[in-house]
């Protein structure tokens, strides 16, 4: 598991720089909904994160024009994230690498990943 764990990591991490970005603007897309802006609080919530480290992410996917912030309507202190259309491209682009399995999954034969997914489901029910 652990080499398991550290081989999807380095292919997480070379994902995201094909793509010019750091692993918490690709976590950050991936938790936004490109048709439901969010407040800025429910991104940190999201990423476990404080919201001003938040800013400094949303700063860097707002410069490549790939979310904007949009004032709230029932406030307008409160600041939403709306994914762009290059945003959701480039989101969408990105779920299509980081879902093909590792390589060391993909060599399984169908069966046996199959038997691994359902192992792997109920041990995170018993969690």
């Amino acid at each position: 598991m652990h080499e398991l764990f550290h081989a999807s990591r380095r292919r997480f991490l070379a994902v995201a720089s094909e793509f010019d970005l750091s692993p918490p603007q690709v976590r950050a897309l991936g938790v936004l909904d490109p048709d439901r802006p969010v407040p800025m609080s429910e991104l940190a919530d999201a990423l476990h994160c404080d919201n001003s480290n938040v800013t400094g992410i949303v700063d860097r996917l707002e410069d490549r024009g790939l979310v904007e912030r949009r004032s709230a309507a029932h406030d307008r202190r409160v600041k939403m994230l709306a994914v762009t259309p290059r945003g959701a491209e480039v989101r969408e682009r990105l779920a299509e690498r980081l879902e093909r399995p590792p390589e060391p999954l993909a060599r399984l034969s169908p069966e046996d990943q199959r038997a691994l997914r359902d192992i792997m489901r109920r041990a995170l029910e018993q969690s």
